[in-house]
């Protein structure tokens, strides 16, 4: 059976009771959407065939520090790096969005001038980050930051 969508959900849950909560917890919520962002983005990697070692190293992000924001044991609150690490595993816009979302940061978002420059270069791929930058920089736009600065 297909993945139910929201307002078949919806409708599910006007009949469902609070005592039946785990039940309905346990048939519709695993689903692609509820893994970790440590996991989906595990499972980009191997279906990409990229060692997470090569997409820290495109990244330009210290290989330590991308194991331990990948295994979960630091966060970021740098969306910047996300992405760096996104762009690096060549995922699609729609993968990277998700990924974002999975992080619990901000999906990119095309009314912000930056965002849509990004969304643009994530459908276009022209190149490595550092083409990246140099593109964001000839428009004006802040650079994606690296993990070692601070905002």
């Amino acid at each position: 059976m297909g993945e139910k969508n929201t307002d078949e959900l919806e409708k599910v849950l006007q009949s469902t009771h609070i005592k039946d909560f785990d039940s309905y917890c346990r048939e519709n919520t695993r689903n692609p959407d509820n893994e970790v962002f440590t996991i989906y983005m595990k499972n980009i990697f191997t279906a990409k065939k990229l060692t997470q070692q090569l997409v820290f190293l495109r990244a330009d992000v210290p290989e330590r520090y991308g194991y331990k924001l990948l295994s979960g044991e630091k966060r970021t609150r740098q969306r910047d790096v996300i992405l760096r690490i996104c762009y690096a595993a060549e995922m699609s816009l729609a993968q990277t969005q998700r990924a974002l979302k999975k992080y619990e940061m901000p999906e990119l978002y095309a009314k912000l001038p930056r965002d849509a420059l990004l969304m643009i270069i994530f459908n276009e791929r022209p190149g490595d980050i550092i083409e990246v930058n140099e593109i964001l920089k000839e428009h004006g736009m802040e650079t994606l930051r690296t993990s070692g600065l601070q905002c």
